[in-house]
């Protein structure tokens, strides 16, 4: 049996879940958020926790069990915490500003980029180096990170780009390393 879809999720104060049609509908302090229950998956809610019960032991059965658990406890989460991530600019001249609600990137190309976020995500730049991406929606949240590092991901001899915060960047030696071995 799955462990993650074993355990149940709490509800806290302030949440309220309804299910109806197979629909999960989550609202909270920050917002709300809805999905659909895949149909091998039954979902009771009682008092303050929710409960997800499958099918059967099919094997496909087992991996949604736990899936749709994560789900809806990052659905949960997400209205009462948010979720962010926050990303770094390294290069010489590389910076990002907030030219209104978009994302002003300068990353050494001829021109800035400019990027608008979706719907339920909000960036901050703290700092011109830094990038902050925050919204209820987690998959959202990891999205337009992922989108904004694709315009220049850190390269691996200056290591130069765009990085999530803490990103280990492996770095090469390049060409001089290799004349002055011989």
């Amino acid at each position: 049996m799955s462990r993650v879809g074993r355990k149940p999720i709490e509800i806290k104060k302030g949440v309220t879940v309804n299910l109806k049609d197979r629909q999960i509908h989550v609202k909270g302090p920050k917002g709300e958020l809805s999905t659909s229950v895949h149909p091998n998956i039954s979902v009771e809610i009682k008092e303050n926790h929710i409960q997800f019960v499958r099918k059967n032991d099919e094997k496909e059965n087992r991996s949604l069990h736990g899936l749709w658990r994560a789900l809806v406890q990052n659905m949960v989460r997400g209205v009462t915490e948010g979720f962010a991530k926050q990303l770094e600019i390294v290069g010489v001249g590389y910076r990002a500003e907030m030219k209104g609600k978009k994302l002003q990137l300068l990353l050494g190309y001829s021109h800035p980029i400019l990027f608008g976020p979706p719907e339920g995500v909000k960036i901050e730049t703290p700092t011109q180096t830094n990038i902050t991406v925050s919204g209820i929606d987690k998959q959202l949240v990891g999205l337009v990170a992922a989108k904004i590092r694709s315009f220049r991901p850190p390269e691996p001899y200056k290591g130069k780009g765009v990085r999530y915060a803490g990103e280990y960047v492996r770095r090469k030696a390049g060409k001089a390393a290799a004349t002055a071995a011989k």
